[in-house]
């Protein structure tokens, strides 16, 4: 069998509904849409989340939560994933990036604690947890905020 002889399993398909192509199609004169209103016209339709003139469902819920249009998103990295560089490395927000560590550099970079430094290194960033902090001194490494 090749791709060229492929068929549909008998009865699965069918032709599309042809409407509005004269009165022996079954479908003709008014195609499918009735007599008269508002469906039966062209764009004649209620918009999304109407409800005839009811206080719609997404007006009568409350409103909740805020979003706090100032908020800093700052990109993560967890402080084993440090251990593929050399002892001595001079980690910057950029030399995370380069080797794509990070996606991008947002509101600048977060060290995070979770796992475990074997090399001294001096790291760079914005931001440090408690325990990366920790992690990277009990290494014998130097960290610098930025």
């Amino acid at each position: 069998m090749n791709l060229h002889e492929l068929k549909p399993t008998p009865g699965s398909t069918r032709n599309r509904k042809r409407v509005g192509r004269g009165m022996s199609s079954g479908n003709g004169k008014t195609a499918g849409r009735g007599h008269n209103g508002q469906n039966s016209r062209s764009g004649g339709r209620v918009r999304l989340g109407f409800e005839g003139g009811q206080t719609p469902l997404y007006k009568r819920l409350r409103k909740v939560g805020f979003k706090n249009p100032h908020r800093k998103e700052y990109a993560t990295v967890n402080i084993e994933r440090l251990n593929k560089y050399e002892d001595g490395t001079v980690i910057t927000p950029e030399v995370l990036l380069n080797d794509r560590l990070i996606s991008k550099i947002e509101a600048g970079v977060k060290i995070l604690g979770n796992g475990k430094l074997e090399k001294k290194l001096t790291v760079k960033a914005n931001k440090f947890t408690a325990s990366a902090e920790e992690k990277i001194k009990a290494a014998g490494g130097t960290l610098e905020v930025i």
